[in-house]
């Protein structure tokens, strides 16, 4: 007679709730050991400029989202920021929310208006798109520039405390955020990367027609990394006036912000995740230690030099030229 006795006894593999409690606990660990590192310089300007650097990297693994993955180049970076920009400023004109609340709202407001653009261009395609986004940007900040409520031309100033509650400084304060905010946008994109949305994605940018042959909703997919996208510009975007604490037209759709969004995910690499985190940390503190011991004027030349450089040298990026130089050792 068989044996029919029946373990009972829970399986004991890690499941992705428990990937993810360590990756967050991971974050969570970088995040105090920053802090306590800047904390070192006694200055708020160490966490003012380690916001920026983090900024780049928000600003980088989102533009990929969309610009790596799916292959379509989007030049409207600065449009979608300076709308997160602007809704801040709208919401601390009128309702006074704290940042906890402003930065969702911003992100639903970029994301839904990622989703109108993509309906209105993503049926075009190479450069036709990037104009299409680039007209978008120019569209976006001619009407910011004539309405009145906002400052217009003039600008407007966003005051802020000097101390907040739990984080002493307020800079230490935004140094969260931001940190919060990047670390968010990198996790999302990788998520995408290792899932059904990446490797569709990934389909379309070898090949648009071969992906809908084979059955991939490509209009969807393309929908789809537009709204993600345009929602975590957005995100990025709504801190800055905090930051700043003027803001105008100039600096909300900033050209720095566009071409520092675009760059630094082609000089880390598009393929992955950890490309644009590498490329905004490696510019992003370049750009910081030139403005502090020369000039901020030089950061756009960094910026073009670099980008130069690795377009001839390694044009797949940092990360793709390191993955060449093993395939040439086996």
């Amino acid at each position: 007679m068989k044996n029919s006795s029946v373990s009972l006894a829970a399986p004991t593999r890690s499941g992705p709730a428990t990937r993810a409690l360590i990756t967050l606990a991971i974050c969570a660990a970088i995040g105090v050991a920053s802090i306590l590192l800047l904390d070192l310089a006694g200055t708020d300007y160490a966490f003012l400029a380690a916001y920026t650097v983090l900024q780049f990297v928000a600003l980088a693994t989102a533009w990929n989202i969309l610009g790596g993955y799916a292959g379509y180049v989007n030049f409207g970076v600065a449009g979608f920021f300076g709308v997160g920009v602007y809704t801040s400023v709208v919401i601390y004109k009128t309702l006074q929310w704290p940042l906890i609340f402003t930065i969702p709202l911003a992100a639903l407001v970029t994301g839904l208006l990622g989703l109108a653009m993509g309906y209105l261009t993503l049926r075009l395609r190479g450069v036709f798109f990037s104009i299409a986004t680039l007209a978008m940007s120019v569209v976006l900040n001619t009407l910011i520039v004539n309405w009145a409520f906002v400052g217009g031309s003039r600008g407007v100033y966003v005051l802020h405390p000097e101390t907040m509650p739990y984080f002493g400084t307020y800079a230490r304060y935004l140094f969260v955020v931001m940190f919060v905010i990047a670390v968010g946008s990198v996790l999302i994109a990788r998520f995408i990367e290792h899932s059904w949305i990446g490797n569709g994605l990934a389909a379309l940018k070898d090949d648009e027609m071969a992906a809908e042959c084979a059955g991939v909703p490509s209009l969807r997919m393309k929908l789809l990394a537009t709204t993600i996208s345009g929602a975590l510009l957005g995100a990025v975007g709504a801190p800055f006036p905090y930051f700043i604490t003027y803001v105008d037209p100039t600096s909300a759709f900033s050209l720095t912000i566009a071409v520092n969004a675009i760059a630094m995910p082609l000089i880390g690499g598009t393929a992955t995740w950890l490309g644009p985190v590498i490329g905004a940390l490696l510019l992003g503190t370049l750009q910081q230690v030139a403005t502090v011991t020369i000039s901020s004027a030089l950061n756009l030349l960094i910026v073009g030099v670099l980008l130069v450089v690795f377009i001839t040298v390694a044009p797949n990026g940092i990360i793709g030229f390191i993955k060449d130089m093993r395939e040439k050792r086996k």
